[in-house]
């Protein structure tokens, strides 16, 4: 049968995507690794509340394919099971039973009754909240209260302390929060962790060593040159991501001037992703149209660097928490929430559809404006100074 939709991932894919994600790599470092979307690695990762599942081993004693493969070549020969069991170091009962429930003697194959044992072995532990309907309506309760999950776990030790049953520890609970699947608290308790997020990283990732969260040698808005604030020379933008579903993004540049708007295809929110776009993009405008660009405090530009080599414009930075320092992107951003809703997967516009969304924007007739279009404002501006 044909596969329909997109190709999932490959048990070595998801073994390599757990093991990132828990040396705390983002979701497009990881995708760009796997060679995946981020948005298909944080359905992977969603799926498990971001809490790498535990790994799953044979018991010692246990039958391996290796076993089973000298098990079939032994029947294809008509050894006895009292042959078999010698050669392998077991008991005949071992050996009967195993061929019995996989076929008989006729019809035993390795491959097939390893896979078959592999599946048997799947006996889910029950989460412990599951099995003790008065711990989870202390700890929901405690959660509705606004207490941590180590705060809960540290004050059911002390208040019942010779009652092992009545304990638990905090990650338990992060577990059984982040975990739908357990059915034991209900998600909106989430809601009322401090952190807010929706997935959790396990107590023994970490993102030492990283360059994260740092913006090498950022130069303040407050060194804009004046010209920039009164809007009457063009050639001055702000940029900004827009976020969808699935940790997908699109790039907006808008010129402040004629409030022209560029939309930019990105493969990732990682500074390599967006700057490479960006470069792309901007090079398609006329020459020295863009001389400046103000964005935030957003990592995804920690390259700036390398933007400003590449297309000799200079990037300012807003100071932290003040969207108001792009007021002009961020209005056009609630403008392109007409054609980008909040939940839509951003990922499966392609450049030639964002650029048909931004001719639409852009040939509106605007009334900041005096209601001229900003395709018209820029053209003449172009006019007036080529």
């Amino acid at each position: 049968m044909a596969q329909i939709g997109r190709p999932g991932l490959s048990a070595k894919q998801k073994k390599d995507l757990w093991l990132r994600w828990k040396d705390g790599q983002s979701l497009t470092e990881i995708g760009r690794a796997i060679g995946k979307h981020p948005g298909s690695v944080h359905g992977v990762l969603s799926s498990k509340g971001g809490i790498v599942p535990r790994t799953r081993s044979r018991c010692g004693y246990s039958l391996t394919l290796e076993h089973r493969e000298e098990i079939s070549r032994g029947l294809m020969a008509g050894d006895s099971m009292r042959q078999l069991a010698r050669q392998l170091g077991r008991s005949p009962s071992t050996i009967s039973r195993e061929i019995a429930r996989n076929g008989g003697r006729w019809a035993y194959r390795a491959a097939s009754s390893d896979a078959r044992a592999w599946e048997r072995t799947l006996r889910p532990k029950q989460c412990v909240l599951a099995g003790n309907s008065s711990l989870r309506l202390i700890v929901a309760q405690k959660l509705q209260d606004d207490w941590s999950p180590q705060q809960i776990a540290g004050w059911l030790k002390c208040t019942y302390q010779n009652d092992s049953a009545m304990q638990l520890s905090h990650e338990t609970i992060y577990r059984s929060l982040f975990i739908q699947a357990r059915g034991v608290l209900k998600k909106a308790l989430i809601s009322h962790l401090r952190s807010r997020r929706m997935m959790r990283r396990g107590k023994h990732s970490t993102t030492a060593g990283q360059p994260r969260g740092q913006i090498v040698d950022a130069i303040s808005i407050s060194e804009r040159p004046a010209e920039v604030e009164d809007r009457a020379i063009p050639g001055h933008w702000e940029g900004d991501l827009i976020t969808g579903s699935k940790n997908s993004h699109i790039a907006t540049l808008v010129e402040r001037h004629s409030r022209y708007v560029m939309l930019v295809h990105v493969t990732g929110k990682d500074t390599s992703s967006v700057v490479s776009a960006l470069v792309r993009q901007v090079k398609t405008l006329p020459e020295g149209l863009m001389s400046t660009l103000t964005w935030d405090r957003g990592t995804e530009l920690a390259q700036h660097k390398r933007f400003t080599v590449a297309t000799d414009v200079s990037v300012y930075f807003c100071d932290p928490r003040s969207p108001w320092q792009r007021g002009t992107n961020e209005n056009t951003n609630g403008l392109l929430r007409q054609y980008f809703p909040k939940g839509t997967d951003l990922s499966t516009f392609n450049q030639l559809q964002l650029d048909a969304i931004a001719l639409k924007l852009n040939t509106r007739p605007r009334k900041t404006l005096n209601f001229e279009t900003p395709s018209a404002r820029l053209a003449a501006c172009v006019a007036s100074t080529g």
